[in-house]
């Protein structure tokens, strides 16, 4: 599932590919407007199955660590505030999820990015954070 969840460079929140044009991709917004809206090659745009949390030992593919806090909060939004946390309080909060992560190469506007976007899947009813194998995707089509 996470494979056509995109995060867009200098655009705000998440878009689900929706179909490839010729030097773009067709994105719409995950949001309640689902507006849609072209994605330039220009752009950087990263599917979320392809982004990792850096630990002390290695990389932790982004899909395990949604589903620590999908398991911390029991499928719920996320119980820390991104507007009104502190530094501190966000470091705790990624220390509960993922015990060994990096603290030198982890900022604190990557824990607040994290949050935010676990809080837009689980608003959305996107709760599948698993891999897919090869088959499985070709017999949802």
């Amino acid at each position: 599932m996470l494979k056509t969840i995109l995060s867009i460079s200098g655009k705000p929140g998440l878009y689900k590919l929706v179909s490839q044009g010729k030097n773009m991709l067709i994105v719409e917004s995950i949001n309640a407007d689902k507006k849609r809206m072209p994605a330039h090659g220009n752009e950087k745009i990263i599917a979320l199955s392809d982004i990792a949390m850096y630990t002390d030992e290695e990389e932790v593919p982004l899909r395990n660590v949604l589903n620590s806090i999908k398991t911390k909060e029991n499928g719920a939004i996320a119980s820390i505030d991104t507007k009104k946390a502190s530094p501190e309080e966000f470091r705790t909060y990624m220390a509960e999820i993922l015990p060994n992560f990096d603290r030198d190469r982890v900022y604190v506007t990557d824990i607040k990015k994290l949050i935010n976007w676990y809080n837009i899947l689980i608003s959305n009813g996107i709760t599948d954070f698993e891999e897919q194998k090869e088959e499985e995707v070709q017999e949802a089509e």
